[in-house]
């Protein structure tokens, strides 16, 4: 879940679709011909990119580098919803960029810089991961880092992006070519009592479209009108 602006249960094995049962005297050709057309269904990355998020996790850590976990890993790791399918996301200094590129490709992944100017993106295990050093268009700064939580992912603790800067970072990537609410909300009803909401508002609420999401989530009573909201925990 990346943008320039999650412990669930093991991913299933890919299943063949369901066939209907053969009719006639064809036997096997009978089934063959009943299964044409079916479409497989998608698999279920979230074991996969839970894996690879650990195993670049722990070469971050044991290199040194400053970091935290972002993006629909670090919802999960709070709490939140644990459907994972896209990639993981790694916030890091922007001065950092290099050295963490050196220390992924010395242990064997595959780095490259694409087109956009905020991330490097890297292959861990068959899986996509971004490594992000401007975060809803603001820089990654030690401070961010700092007030990193750490927390297990599965068997394995790492800094994760304070819940709070999580939701900010989320609702700062709103713009009005890019404004999915139905993506955010679960994730704001999930997390909401962790979330320092007073601090959300002071860093986000002067934008139109952080400001709509927020009026949307007190209609809905996911959190408490201003006047009368005294936030999470930090």
């Amino acid at each position: 879940m990346t943008e320039h602006p999650g412990e669930a249960a093991p991913a299933e094995r890919n299943v063949p679709a369901p066939t209907r049962p053969a009719t006639g005297t064809g036997g096997g050709q009978d089934r063959r011909e009943t299964d044409e057309g079916l479409e497989e269904l998608p698999p279920n990355l979230t074991q996969a990119i839970l894996e690879a998020t650990k195993q670049v996790a722990s070469l971050l850590k044991g290199a040194g580098h400053p970091f935290a976990l972002a993006g629909s890993v670090a919802v999960y790791a709070h709490g939140g919803p644990g459907n994972l399918q896209h990639d993981a996301d790694f916030c890091i200094l922007p001065e950092d960029a290099d050295t963490v590129a050196a220390t992924l490709r010395d242990a064997g992944l595959e780095v490259y810089t694409p087109p956009e100017d905020w991330l490097l993106k890297a292959r861990c295990m068959g899986q996509d991961i971004d490594l992000i050093f401007e975060l809803a268009r603001q820089p990654v700064t030690r401070e961010l880092l700092g007030r990193a939580e750490e927390l297990p992912v599965e068997s394995v603790r790492m800094p994760v992006l304070s819940v709070t800067d999580l939701l900010a970072s989320l609702l700062n990537a709103f713009t009005e070519h890019h404004c999915d609410f139905g993506a955010v909300l679960p994730i704001a009803r999930a997390l909401r009592e962790k979330v320092d909401w007073s601090r959300v508002r002071r860093e986000c609420g002067s934008a139109p479209m952080p400001d709509a999401f927020l009026y949307l989530l007190e209609r809905l009573q996911v959190i408490s009108p201003e006047d009368d909201d005294r936030g999470g925990r930090p």
